[in-house]
């Protein structure tokens, strides 16, 4: 069995930036274990497996190290494959997966993930937070379903961040987001998720679920542009509608290849 594998960036139009994901149509699904095997192989932030499904296409996401709820950046991708490399005219596409009936919207050169918006308080940092940011001015913490967000005053500040990996790795949590007010843009941030097997991600679309909301509250407007200031880097339309998380990104192929599955 071969199957054909999209090494694509997100949240970009050039290469070289952005978020990396392999994206990978299947007609029915193979075993968790290949799956797995696959994403382990393939070795980059995620992967994402699709079949055709009733309403569209049933999605799922893998790390190299287990699978995952919720992928903005790998879904990004599998639009642009489905839209442009498979032509298929619509422009909405629907998705099932663990997180529910996902919907992207796909013109020319964006493509849009609407997303439920991420519950959030106020809360107290844990040890493991406060240890890694001593250095740091921290306005505020607030804990989401999955993450802690914490609050800085500026964008260089979030740029020249001092913090402690191990550290950061001992808190109980998917991953930790940083935030600022940007210089040229509404808002900026990084995200670190050393429990998932790695450090920084270059570009983590789930993690402005919880970012979208607190920024239209404290701006003031709905519609929004951020930038994630990872190496890579890569820039986000955003926009709060009701209880949505709507989050635009572009998406530009690297390499298509072919797994020889024997």
């Amino acid at each position: 069995m071969k199957l054909i594998l999209y090494h694509i960036n997100a949240f970009t139009d050039k290469l070289f930036t952005g978020n990396m994901a392999a994206i990978i149509p299947l007609q029915e699904w193979l075993s968790d274990e290949i799956l797995a095997n696959i994403a382990a192989e393939n070795n980059v932030p995620q992967t994402a497996f699709y079949i055709p499904s009733e309403i569209g296409y049933h999605l799922r996401w893998f790390t190299p190290f287990e699978e995952m709820d919720l992928c903005g950046h790998a879904t990004i991708g599998a639009a642009m494959i489905i839209s442009k490399i498979e032509n298929n005219p619509a422009q909405y596409l629907q998705f099932e997966t663990k997180s529910g009936i996902i919907n992207v919207k796909c013109t020319e050169h964006w493509y849009t993930l609407d997303f439920p918006v991420d519950q959030f308080q106020l809360a107290i940092p844990p040890p493991g937070l406060t240890e890694s940011l001593r250095a740091n001015q921290v306005l505020e913490t607030y804990k989401g379903k999955n993450d802690y967000m914490v609050v800085l005053g500026s964008e260089a500040e979030v740029v020249n961040l001092d913090f402690d990996l191990f550290a950061f790795s001992t808190v109980p949590t998917r991953g930790i987001i940083i935030t600022a007010p940007g210089n040229d843009v509404d808002f900026v941030s990084r995200f670190f998720a050393p429990q998932l097997g790695f450090g920084e991600d270059h570009v983590t679309g789930s993690s402005f679920t919880t970012l979208i909301p607190y920024w239209a509250d404290k701006l003031n407007k709905n519609t929004l542009l951020a930038k994630q200031l990872s190496k890579r880097g890569g820039e986000v339309r955003c926009e709060l509608k009701s209880d949505r998380a709507l989050i635009g990104g572009q998406a530009i192929i690297y390499m298509i290849g072919e797994i020889d599955l024997i």
